[in-house]
């Protein structure tokens, strides 16, 4: 995996000098497991839009990952990745699933908790079911940090997006409506 100057366990993350391994997710469990460099974004409240969860952590849309979680018409479950100031077309997104899988919509807020142990607003690509794949635009991969949500709506955790798409096991395609 990448390494670049950022907080690893046991360091400083915030300004309230909470030490990181105070805050534990099952993401951040999973970053620690397989010695991916984080930074603890730590959060005066809890967020659950992008622009919120920006504004909280400090950093631009640009840099910012939406994690969206697609239905298909017969229950198959895909997340797709885009950048905070994008938005994801479905339609792109079926084009890299296999042929059996019909017409997307987005998950229902019960659906999302269910698929992928988040509430709506705090979902993260990690840790889902392998039978989950997950789609990244092509545009993460051309950033040099993005910031994705710990699974609580407490905090978020910039890493390098070459770790995100690896650890998802994710591919990369266009993804996004065009502008």
């Amino acid at each position: 995996m990448t390494s670049f100057p950022m907080l690893r366990p046991k360091r400083w993350a915030d300004p309230w000098s909470t030490p990181v391994n105070a805050f534990k997710t099952r993401i951040t469990e999973l970053l620690d497991a397989h010695n991916v460099a984080y930074r603890l974004l730590r959060h005066s409240e809890p967020v659950f839009t992008v622009d919120a969860a920006a504004r909280q952590r400090g950093v631009v849309k640009e840099e910012m990952v939406k994690s969206i979680l697609l239905r298909d018409k017969d229950g198959h479950y895909a997340m797709a990745c885009v950048l905070g100031h994008a938005r994801v077309n479905p339609r792109a997104v079926l084009a890299c699933l296999p042929s059996n899988w019909r017409r997307l919509r987005f998950a229902t807020k019960e659906e999302i908790l269910t698929v992928t142990g988040c509430v709506q607003g705090a979902v993260t690509p990690l840790g889902l079911d392998e039978h989950v794949p997950v789609i990244f635009d092509e545009a993460i991969a051309r950033c040099q940090k993005v910031n994705i949500s710990s699974g609580d709506p407490m905090a978020g955790l910039e890493l390098d997006p070459k770790d995100l798409i690896t650890l998802a096991k994710g591919r990369l395609a266009l993804i996004t409506e065009p502008r």
